[in-house]
């Protein structure tokens, strides 16, 4: 599962991927520094782990990691292969996910792309430009089942008005994700086509070291402007961040943390909320060997949590041995927690709960 970071050339896109990454992507002053998208497989902050590393005191700890892409630059045009549009539309279509940034601060030194400082302009330009591909798709498929409907076909009618629907929404400049449709709409008709902006996003904006903390007036004006969209906005100091990460110990790091007002990096926000983006949640296994955070889908069986370890544990399933998170922390141990009769055994269609500790046991 990927997500994947977008936005006009020179936003900061590729620095806030070092951020979190610590990739070393090239970063620098003019646009189109970025071409081919880099990858890098990020760790989740996640307190529930170093507090059962504390309790267990396993040889190693695993966190869970979500990948991110940086993507070029998009510009205007990109729908008709201007800049590099055909190559970015191409990498953020394999994503799951879109965190897009937009610079929200002021800084002459700083070259924008459009030459002056605008955040709802700015994400105006990206959203024409994926709706505009969207559109190109739609409309294909569109006539395709035209033809099929005409002759009667009834599935073929179902799926007709649904595209007509997409259509006019995004002829109107309305995203994928924000147009009325049922849920058996969505899942029949309108996830095979794989359209950028059916994908959820995050907005991501990029302040000054004086916003770090509080945000400023551009990233209100950015969440008025997405009120209606069902997305998330966050705000980071990108370029702070930077600084930050360059610090060589922990402690140099929280006290430059605490002096800008902040509890823990901004990217640390960012990486949860991409996680929480992808419709992610995390289960764990503990023992002497190691403490391990294993990532699944939101709503994913226990077999199927099994799986994620080794497809033979899904295979085999028999049963699990769950303990929630708050019980293993309560008592302080498995053998506490068996004690006071805690431990649940659980079959095949148990849902696993964000922070459930696990055991399998199976058949080969």
């Amino acid at each position: 599962m990927k997500a994947g970071i977008v936005g006009l050339p020179n936003v900061g896109k590729s620095t806030l991927f070092n951020c979190l990454s610590n990739a070393k992507a090239q970063s620098a002053n003019f646009p189109f520094c970025t071409i081919e998208p880099n990858i890098g497989v990020v760790n989740v902050p996640d307190t529930r782990l170093k507090k059962l590393e504390s309790l267990v005191n396993p040889e190693k700890v695993i966190p869970a990691t979500v990948e991110i892409v940086d993507i070029a630059g998009l510009v205007k045009g990109a729908s008709k292969g201007e800049g590099l549009g055909n190559q970015f539309l191409g990498n953020i279509r394999e994503t799951e996910a879109i965190l897009h940034v937009l610079r929200c601060f002021d800084n002459d030194n700083i070259v924008h792309v459009d030459g002056s400082v605008d955040p709802i302009r700015d994400k105006e330009t990206i959203d024409i430009e994926l709706q505009l591909r969207d559109l190109e798709s739609v409309e294909k498929k569109l006539d395709k089942v035209k033809r099929a409907a005409k002759t009667g076909n009834k599935e073929a009618q179902k799926e007709e008005a649904v595209l007509i629907k997409l259509k006019e929404g995004l002829e109107a400049g309305i995203s994928v994700r924000a147009i009325v449709l049922t849920d058996d709409e969505r899942m029949d008709y309108v996830k095979p086509l794989q359209l950028i902006t059916d994908k959820p996003v995050l907005y991501v904006c990029n302040v000054d070291e004086d916003g770090a903390a509080n945000g400023n007036d551009y990233v209100e004006k950015v969440k008025a402007t997405v009120a209606n969209e069902n997305a998330e906005v966050i705000f980071l100091a990108v370029g702070t961040e930077a600084d930050i990460t360059e610090l060589e110990t922990f402690e140099e790091r929280q006290l430059f943390l605490e002096d800008l007002g902040l509890s823990e990096p901004g990217s640390a926000k960012l990486i949860r909320g991409a996680y929480k983006l992808l419709d992610l949640e995390t289960y764990f296994t503990a023992g002497p060997k190691e403490v391990r955070a294993w990532t699944i889908p939101i709503g994913a069986t226990a077999p199927q949590a099994a799986g994620v370890i080794h497809t033979d544990f899904e295979k085999g399933f028999i049963r699990a041995e769950v303990i929630s998170y708050n019980d293993y922390v309560g008592y302080g141990s498995e053998t506490k927690v068996k004690e006071a009769g805690k431990m649940r055994v659980e079959g095949k269609e148990y849902i696993v709960k964000d922070g459930d500790v696990m055991h399998f046991r199976f058949n080969v």
